[in-house]
């Protein structure tokens, strides 16, 4: 039984997954913004959300980003890449070795997951709702 469903979007056509969001996971949301604003111009929005709050980050292309805080003590990023149906897509990451550290979940305009494998780091896979009849 084939119980992993082949990301139809970007693995059956041969194209690579295309990276989509950038987000900064830090221990101090606020020094952080200010740090890029000052260096790189890049502006902050911030952002109420169910659990708690964010800055939309503007990355000046069509690559959005975000700042999240959270109790780590080194701030590192995290990589958001596009997957055609994302509960297969960490299916199979986990198949591959990675391990699941956020099962899918629904968002506001979309699903999400996270993996984390020992020789290839963690990475986001991100599923956006598509409009009725919408095509890519």
């Amino acid at each position: 039984m084939n119980d992993i469903l082949v990301d139809a979007s970007a693995a059956q056509a041969g194209r690579p997954a295309p990276v989509v969001h950038l987000e900064l996971h830090t221990g101090d949301r606020l020094r952080a913004a200010a740090f890029y604003d000052q260096l790189l111009r890049w502006p902050t929005e911030l952002i109420d959300v169910r659990s708690g709050t964010y800055h939309g980050l503007g990355l000046g292309g069509a690559l959005d980003g975000g700042i999240v805080e959270c109790g780590l003590s080194s701030a590192r990023w995290l990589v958001y890449v596009e997957v055609g149906e994302i509960r297969s897509a960490t299916a199979l990451g986990e198949r591959l070795g990675a391990t699941v550290l956020v099962a899918p979940r629904e968002g506001p305009v979309g699903w999400r997951s996270v993996l984390a494998c020992p020789h290839a780091g963690e990475i986001a896979l991100w599923q956006p709702k598509r409009a009725a009849g919408a095509r890519r």
